[in-house]
């Protein structure tokens, strides 16, 4: 039972876990607003970030006002109920510069070298075949980009360990909720 509430290595959520999931963030971003999880990357007008397991969308108004019209952010998920989210927050704020892309959680039908950020949040612990996701982000990530992995529902040495073990990543900090990251052998 445990794994299937934190959601430890099953790739994809029920459905059914996924509106749980919903319900429980709509209430808490009543209480706090989630824009205060964005402040850490230091978004900026002109970017291409990519939001890897965007879930409900919950950050995607922010991000896409950060990166700006001459920005673009892609909100990434293995979910089509994620998916279907994203679509209705581009909707219902006008996020012109926002693009929903369903991934199979191998391969992400965005091209090579194009994030300038990647963060994922609250999604890592939930990951299989964490070499692959690793390498597939730093396939997506441009040779000066940087990564932001929160640990999700698993201990900091555990994440630290995958990360370094996927030989694609340099951990370049860390602080309470996330670790940053730079790619390995990307010509600039």
């Amino acid at each position: 039972m445990k794994k299937i509430l934190t959601g430890a290595e099953m790739d994809r959520m029920p459905g059914w876990a996924f509106k749980m999931m919903a319900f429980m963030f709509k209430i808490g971003d009543m209480i706090i607003s989630p824009e205060h999880r964005l402040q850490p990357f230091k978004l900026q007008e002109g970017q291409t970030v990519i939001d890897y397991g965007s879930g409900t969308g919950r950050y995607l108004k922010q991000a896409s006002e950060l990166v700006g019209e001459t920005g673009s952010v892609y909100a990434v998920d293995i979910h089509e109920l994620a998916i279907e989210s994203a679509r209705s927050r581009i909707e219902k704020f006008s996020l012109k510069n926002v693009k929903p892309v369903l991934t199979d959680g191998k391969m992400v039908n965005i091209q090579s070298n194009t994030a300038d950020v990647i963060y994922c949040l609250d999604m890592f612990h939930m990951v299989k075949d964490t070499d692959g996701f690793l390498k597939e982000l730093n396939r997506l990530i441009k040779p000066l980009g940087v990564m932001y992995l929160e640990d999700g529902h698993q201990p900091r040495q555990q994440t630290k360990e995958k990360v370094m073990k996927s030989g694609c990543w340099e951990i370049i900090a860390e602080n309470k909720s996330c670790i940053t990251a730079k790619t390995i052998d990307k010509t600039i």
